[in-house]
């Protein structure tokens, strides 16, 4: 899987300006970060889903960006970072591939091999949303950010979901562990001659963070309520230009956890297979 190497690489450079020139990584009023992620694990899914291939390859599915699904059930509406989706219409010009540059995603020679080989998927209207997905992420203040990071993702499969039934919801949630940050709203003006730093008790507050999501409903079945599949990935960002990690070992899920990276992909991977083999 690339994904999660693909997120790491992107967030190394620093993609976002803010008014005051500074540069950042990651930005809380940007959606830089869940859209490269949300794309990863769409590279991977194409990667490791024959049917999926099929179905892109013939025209069936499209996908859609910032769409808006509106829950039937109580009347709410949320724009979903990316989703597949059966066209309501003809495709646009815009590609999956045209969005390496669009987020700044930086590719290995191998995974651009991996691009090269996928059928072009299109973004077209959206028709029937069959997959959305939604990416959020916790770097700093982590206890006073779990009660606003619990409730937007929550909503997000309660909306697909309240949309369609059939539909499957992903999240992903990114955990920063890095003892020291550079937080945006702290340092604006003034950055480079005062940098203030917040500082985290990790690994406590990072498993904080954790515990919180997994507290998410998961579902096992249409019907259900929770999200299809989830996946949490833990990172050590300082966000000051330096070096951006992928936490290997505690606390992140280990290769048998059903939140570990791989095993959401090979969950939606049998799922898709599975659920839209009719699809035509």
């Amino acid at each position: 899987m690339h994904g999660l190497d693909i997120l790491v690489r992107s967030l190394n450079s620093a993609g976002i300006t803010d008014k005051h020139g500074n540069e950042w990584q990651y930005h809380s009023r940007s959606d830089r970060h869940s859209k490269i992620a949300c794309w990863g694990i769409l590279f991977d899914l194409l990667s490791s889903t024959p049917l999926l291939r099929k179905h892109v390859s013939e025209g069936v599915i499209g996908f859609g960006i910032n769409h808006e699904i509106r829950n039937f059930v109580h009347d709410r509406k949320k724009d979903l970072d990316l989703v597949l989706c059966t066209p309501n219409g003809p495709a646009s010009g815009t590609t999956f591939a045209d969005l390496i540059g669009n987020y700044g995603i930086v590719l290995s020679m191998d995974e651009r091999e991996v691009l090269a080989s996928l059928p072009t998927l299109r973004r077209t209207p959206v028709g029937s949303v069959v997959m959305a997905l939604e990416a959020k992420a916790c770097m700093t203040a982590h206890q006073r950010a779990l009660p606003r990071l619990y409730d937007e993702l929550n909503s997000s499969h309660q909306t697909v979901h309240g949309s369609s039934e059939q539909a499957i919801a992903v999240g992903f949630a990114m955990i920063n562990a890095a003892e020291h940050y550079l937080s945006p709203d702290l340092n604006k003006a003034f950055r480079a001659s005062h940098p203030e730093w917040s500082k985290h008790n990790q690994p406590r507050d990072a498993m904080l963070a954790i515990e919180k999501v997994r507290q998410l409903p998961r579902r096992a079945k249409p019907g259900d309520q929770g999200y299809d599949a989830f996946s949490i990935a833990v990172i050590e960002m300082q966000n000051d230009g330096s070096g951006v990690s992928l936490v290997e070992g505690s606390p992140s899920p280990s290769p048998n956890d059903i939140y570990h990276y791989n095993t959401m992909i090979a969950r939606l991977s049998a799922m898709y297979a599975t659920r839209f083999k009719d699809l035509s």
